[in-house]
């Protein structure tokens, strides 16, 4: 259980599948508060690029289902990875409750073993759960994961992994896209790229007190996915094109940064690397 070891098994939506087409993403995205609609034929290329830096690795692809919206791409939001299998979240989002449930068959089918789910009034988003080490974890709590969502994941965790709580500040409101990995991004088992301002200091107090390492997104970068980057393996980075700042200080950090390009698939939509993937199987 961590975020930063070799990516081994991990699940990914084409946007083939999740934009399906131009007239789908022109009526769909402006209710779901993409910036801009995305071209379709350009995110279809971009998409190939991006899924080809997991080459090395094996894929379970998520089929389309009449209930999506083009927000399915960001297939990490609806799925956690516990020791003892996966858990299906409870999307803060309304327009996006669907995916939980076609995740799980997904797994189901691929031999996948499922724990449990995040039922009822409880809400948790995979954008807000991070793991530091197979005993440690972090969720927030924000419009996205809420108190009764976090009791379930307890739950379901078990009393032998320490769930660390963050509280998120309001920044702009219920309908942005706003989650725990908004402002830090786990690198190896010491190093974290972070962006303090919008950080609780209690937790980033708590990280060092760790022995992490924290790098600061160079704050220009950060409205365009900076502090939005994949660990592919230990200090072995994805991240979008144009954050060429926070990338040289990555690579002072003695990180190996590989880019792709990130204005239809991630930028649009407020989704970067880490959002596009649901990496469940990593080298210990």
């Amino acid at each position: 259980m961590n975020e930063y070891g070799r990516i081994e098994r991990l699940v990914l939506r084409h946007a083939r599948t999740a934009f399906r087409s131009q007239s789908r993403l022109d009526d769909c995205c402006p209710g779901l508060n993409y910036h801009a609609i995305p071209d379709f034929p350009q995110a279809l290329s971009d998409y190939d690029h991006f899924a080809g830096c997991f080459s090395a690795a094996d894929i379970v692809w998520l089929e389309d289902d009449a209930a999506l919206t083009p927000d399915a791409i960001y297939v990490r939001d609806a799925a956690i990875p516990s020791p003892r299998g996966m858990i299906l979240c409870n999307m803060g989002k309304p327009e996006r409750r669907a995916e939980p449930g076609l995740h799980g068959a997904a797994f189901r089918r691929a031999g996948i073993c499922v724990l449990g789910e995040i039922t009822g009034e409880g809400y948790l988003e995979g954008g807000d759960f991070i793991w530091l080490d197979a005993r440690t974890c972090a969720v927030a709590e924000g419009y996205r994961t809420n108190p009764e969502g976090i009791r379930q994941l307890r739950e379901l965790l078990g009393s032998d992994i320490h769930v660390e709580v963050v509280p998120l500040p309001h920044y702009k409101g219920p309908a942005d896209v706003f989650h725990l990995m908004s402002v830090i991004s786990p690198l190896d088992h010491d190093l974290a790229l972070i962006h303090s301002p919008l950080m609780p200091v209690r937790f980033r107090n708590w990280l060092l007190s760790r022995g992490m390492t924290l790098v600061e997104v160079d704050p220009g970068e950060f409205e365009t996915l900076g502090c939005n980057v994949l660990a592919l393996g230990p200090r072995h980075l994805l991240m979008a094109e144009g954050c060429d700042r926070t990338a040289d200080r990555l690579r002072g950090a003695g990180c190996r940064v590989e880019t792709y390009p990130a204005e239809e698939i991630s930028r649009k939509g407020e989704g970067g690397p880490t959002c596009l993937t649901r990496p469940f199987q990593r080298q210990g």
